[in-house]
This record gives C-alpha cells, structure tokens and sequence, in this order.
C-alpha cells in the first residue's frame, strides 16, 4: 500500500478546501438543480467580445507576450480608470494578470513574508485569506456586521486589530459576499491609517461596476499617490461576463511595476494574446452590456428581496453592490449541513456562510446573477425550509 504524499510546507498542509466546491462537486452535471452557489453572470460573454479573440486567433497571435501584458491593454486599462475616477494613471501603472486571482497571488508575494500579519475585513471570499495563508501569513478578520439593513465596518476595530508585525491591509470592497461598499471618506481614513503605520494597502475592488446606487463604487485609486504603499485588484470577470476567460490587472506605483513583471515571470509569464485582445474591445465597447446587466441584477434583487420580506425568519442585510444575497435564517447555526439539505430537499445550490470565515457562519450566499423567472422558481423550491 502506498503513502499519502504530503507537502513540505506546514502553510500549504494546513489550506482548506473550499466549502463551495465540496457541495457543488457533490451535484456537479445534475440537470434538476438550480445552481446559484458559483458568482459569475448567468449570460456568456457579448458577442463582440468573443469575436475579437476569434480574430485574433485566425491572425494567429499564438505566441508569448509581454510579462505586464501587451501595451495596448495596458494603456486601455489606464484610460479606463483615468476617464471614471479623473486620475492620470498611464500604462506604467498597470500589470495584466491572468484573473483576478493572480493579481491578488501577486500582489501578496510582493509584500508579504513569513509570520507577517494581513488585516481582513470578513466576511470575506475565502480566496483572499487563503493566498495570504499558503505564503505563511497570520490571518487577523475584522467582522463586517448588520447594522441598521446594511453592512458596516468599524474602523476603529480595523486598525486596532494591527499589530506589531501586522504588513498589509487586504479590504475587499464592494464585498464579497456581503455587497457591503466603503465611502470615499471611509477609504480616506483608511489611506491615511496605513500612511501612518507604514502599511501596505491591497484593495481587491472587483466589483466596482456592479453597483446599485452610482455608476461605480468608491476607489482608493483616486486617494492615492505615487509614493503610497498600494495594490489594487480588479477582473474583468464580472462586469464584462468574462469569467473563464481568466483576465484580471493590478494597479500600482510606477516604482512597483518592474518588481511585479519580474515575479510574474516565475509565476505565469504572460497571458494569451486573444485574451488580452478581447480584453481591449471590452473596456472600448462594453459599458451599454455594464449598465444592463446592472440594470438585471437591481431586478433580480428586488425579487430576492420580496420573496424573502415574506419569510420572517430570514434576515437579508441588503447589498449596496455585487450580485449577492447574504441572508440568515433564524435556528440555522450550520449553514453546510443547511446549504446540504436545501441542494438534496430543494435542488437549489446555494453557497455555505461558513465558507467565507466564521464571521460568515449561520449564512447563506445566493447569487442573483440570473433571470428572475428563474429565481423566483429557486426561491419558491426553498420556501418551505425557510418558512
């Protein structure tokens, strides 16, 4: 009989897997289920967007690229930002990244070492502290609670959880899952605690299109100097529909950039060139598909929202942004075996609170990423677990 192999590092041992992909992988391919446990648009990429990368393909652009990607993106992206936060960002600001996965992998193997705390609002996708985790970082969570229908986020408990060797604060806003957003003067505070401290910033704002109360939500972009300690993450997964098509960026100081293409180097090298190619028509064409999906999902959220108005024992904080139901049901105190039972009973598949860190746990995540004919039929399937 053969051993079970082991990874070397104790950091890498001690990853958990994700509690989303166990209950999914577990009905994975059954055609009776409603699945809404994943985040991403139920609508494919536009068309226009796909045609670009076919294109580029018949042109055969089959070849390596750029570390930081390919100038034209490069420069796209900082035109991007530049016309809706007024900044005067330029190519040397940006890193393409394949997802916004490894932009935040990278970001976190430039700051952060062995035994260094990162500070995390939570809670949190459970991507963020765990790519801290597996380089041997300290996780300190500070609990995002209900407060008044909303999500809130006490600054002072933030900074007070930052210690001694404390290196980053990782603040994803808009959050995932709960869709709770920082103002502009919240981020202020925050830019100006981690002068102070001399803390690195890493800003995951992949969500900043999907917002239900302004065209985009607040960025430390425009907050920011070239001399800050400062990381920022974005996708093109949500806001273009581009989910598998694994294209994200970094937004850094000048003086970084040479430091991020030389660990790209030894991490994926470059991205492929229809990607990035399609990448450039989306943030040249996309916006009319960013305002209609926005425009679904306020629909699809009003739904939700009716539906669960009806059910006294759920509590639904309501999201400022994102595509994501956070909602409590009153006695639920397990919300895997819970989430098991409304996929086995309901044929729903819904995310487990639990998997986005304790602070999550007695929740449920639902994306609404879809039509609303077919939530209602979701919730109407769910309705006598939840009554």
């Amino acid at each position: 009989m053969s051993m079970a192999l082991r990874a070397n590092r104790p950091s890498v041992q001690a990853l958990q897997p994700s509690l989303i992909r166990k209950l999914s992988n577990s009905a994975m391919g059954r055609s009776d289920i409603i699945p809404l446990w994943f985040g991403e648009p139920d609508k494919p990429t536009p068309q226009f967007i796909r045609q670009a990368a076919k294109d580029a393909l018949d042109e055969g652009q089959t070849f390596y690229q750029p570390n930081l990607g390919i100038v034209e993106l490069r420069q796209a992206l900082a035109l991007y930002m530049n016309g809706l936060y007024g900044t005067d960002l330029n190519a040397d600001n940006i890193a393409v990244t394949p997802s916004g996965m490894a932009a935040l992998a990278v970001a976190l193997q430039c700051i952060v070492a062995e035994g260094d705390a990162v500070v995390i609002p939570s809670p949190v996708w459970p991507n963020l502290p765990g790519a801290a985790e597996i380089l041997g970082a300290e996780i300190a969570r500070v609990p995002l609670r209900p407060y008044c229908g909303r999500w809130r986020l006490d600054l002072e408990e933030l900074f007070a959880a930052c210690k001694a060797n404390t290196s980053a604060l990782l603040i994803n806003s808009p959050n995932n899952p709960t869709g709770w957003t920082l103002d502009d003067a919240e981020q202020q505070l925050i830019l100006d605690f981690c002068r102070e401290r001399d803390l690195w910033l890493i800003a995951d704002e992949v969500y900043s299109r999907i917002v239900y109360d302004r065209d985009y939500a607040p960025s430390f972009i425009d907050k920011v100097t070239e001399d800050d300690k400062y990381l920022i993450v974005n996708s093109f997964s949500k806001s273009w529909a581009m989910t598998g098509w694994r294209l994200g960026w970094l937004t850094a100081p000048k003086s970084l950039i040479h430091t991020l293409e030389a660990v790209s180097e030894f991490n994926y090298s470059c991205i492929f060139a229809p990607v990035q190619i399609a990448g450039v028509t989306a943030l040249q064409g996309g916006e009319a598909f960013i305002r209609s999906s926005t425009m679904r999902y306020r629909d699809a959220l009003a739904a939700v929202e009716r539906a669960f108005g009806e059910l006294p024992r759920v509590t639904l904080p309501l999201p400022n942004a994102a595509f994501y139901a956070f909602f409590a049901v009153d006695g639920v105190t397990d919300s895997y075996a819970f989430a098991e039972r409304i996929l086995r009973q309901c044929g729903v598949g819904l995310a487990p609170g639990a998997a986005f860190g304790p602070q999550g746990e007695g929740y449920l995540r639902l994306c609404f990423a879809a039509d609303v004919s077919l939530l209602e039929r979701a919730l109407e399937r769910m309705r006598p677990l939840l009554i």
